[in-house]
């Protein structure tokens, strides 16, 4: 049963954070799912007009409510254009805690989120168990791009094209590291994310390859959980809390100058959403994530701006690659020159742009799972501003977009790589 109290004053929290919205339809341009559907329901101006009265609503139907609010990217291209300001992502997000602390959480995602992921050593010994028996359910389709597809879970997972979990996690190739600082003075907490510890662990290898080149000391402790943005976003505010904890605890018995992650979306969540959503934790926890925000760093970032690798001038290889920018690097931490400026370190590449190169591939977590047709038709349009420039590898600086990319290209037949940016400077130093 919905603490109801509770309830009345989460809902007079978003009340107060919708004010700011005129109504003005800006939005609208820059929405990547209106664009696709042309429905007013599908941009924030309409989501949040449902959201004003939106006791009302879920009390009439609350499913209906939970449905157009789900069928949104959180890529937060409407608030970066808003000329009011509002706070779109911090409003989606708390009104779907709202939804779900109303209609309770489904026993399939109580059982992923609550039951397993806040369970680092169960999800990991899972999944691992499942990176050995997945050859049995699936066949490689490319093997440039990594990709395989499977016809006994296509009921399921529809045709997708994906990214098959690593033979060898993270996790366990390197359980824990705690090395001290050498030539560079600096020592960072590293923080893969689930993707970088899971699936490309080659670009969790590329940041510590990195690392060492430039004798940064690295702290990488044992038991690290999701960051929470999974849980987050389904609105459960139960496996999220457990998860900021978690990480809390590990990363505070450690000292580092930074905590750097090659996950755009774990990095936003870290440095955006933590703070914004931790008015309820213990004054610890509330002091541990101020102390945290001005140290998290993209790792793009942390190589260019901390310790200063620059090209004196853009490198001009015989192969052509072009970059793409995820919408949290962009949009939420600002973070567009890093990734070109290490990709012009490596002699063997030449950036050539795209058109539209910050506009979403259609990922989106969760949106991709529950809404793929309309995800597909937004990554199809990525997947042509690919091929329209030529490059033989798409480089961007989040996992999630480079499993989207991989499956739009994959499925096209198309012979371009899919590469984390940290990769190909990774590729340069020897």
């Amino acid at each position: 049963m919905a603490d109801l109290t509770k309830l009345a004053k989460l809902l007079q929290e978003l009340d107060d954070q919708m004010v700011g919205c005129m109504k003005c339809g800006m939005c609208q341009a820059v929405c990547p799912v209106f664009a696709e559907t042309m429905k007013e329901a599908d941009v924030t101006r309409g989501k949040i007009a449902l959201l004003e009265n939106l006791a009302k609503e879920m009390i009439h139907d609350a499913a209906g409510v939970q449905e157009k609010l789900n069928k949104c990217l959180l890529c937060g291209s409407c608030g970066a254009n808003c000329p009011s300001g509002v706070k779109v992502m911090d409003i989606f997000l708390r009104a779907r805690v709202i939804v779900n602390t109303y209609m309770g959480l489904s026993p399939v995602k109580k059982a992923i989120l609550r039951g397993m992921l806040t369970k680092p050593a169960l999800f990991n010994a899972l999944l691992d168990l499942g990176s050995k028996f997945q050859g049995i359910f699936t066949s490689k389709v490319d093997d440039l791009l990594g990709s395989s597809c499977s016809k006994v879970l296509s009921p399921v997972i529809g045709d997708r094209h994906f990214v098959g979990l690593a033979k060898q996690s993270l996790h366990s190739k390197i359980k824990a590291l705690d090395t001290p600082a050498g030539k560079s003075g600096k020592r960072v907490a590293f923080f893969p994310g689930c993707l970088g510890d899971k699936m490309f662990v080659s670009v969790a290898e590329a940041c510590l390859k990195v690392f060492e080149h430039h004798g940064v000391g690295v702290y990488m402790p044992e038991g690290r959980a999701c960051c929470g943005i999974p849980a987050i976003s389904s609105g459960d505010r139960v496996a999220y809390d457990k998860l900021v904890k978690i990480n809390l605890d590990l990363f505070s018995k450690g000292n580092f100058d930074y905590l750097v992650t090659p996950c755009a979306t774990c990095t936003a969540t870290i440095k955006e959403i933590w703070p914004k959503l931790m008015d309820e934790y213990p004054a610890t926890m509330r002091d541990q994530i101020r102390a945290l925000h001005d140290k998290v760093m993209d790792v793009n970032q942390f190589v260019v701006d901390v310790l200063g690798v620059k090209p004196e001038a853009p490198a001009k290889g015989a192969v052509k690659v072009t970059f793409h920018d995820s919408c949290h690097m962009k949009k939420s931490l600002g973070v567009t020159s890093q990734p070109r400026a290490l990709i012009g370190m490596n002699p063997k590449y030449e950036l050539v742009e795209m058109a539209e190169c910050d506009r979403c591939c259609g990922s989106g977590g969760s949106f991709n799972l529950y809404h793929y047709d309309l995800s597909k038709q937004i990554g199809e349009r990525k997947r042509d501003n690919i091929l329209a420039t030529g490059a033989q590898i798409v480089s961007t600086g989040c996992p999630a977009c480079m499993l989207q990319m991989t499956d739009m290209l994959s499925q096209h037949g198309a012979k371009v790589a899919v590469k984390h940016s940290i990769e190909l400077y990774a590729d340069s130093l020897r």
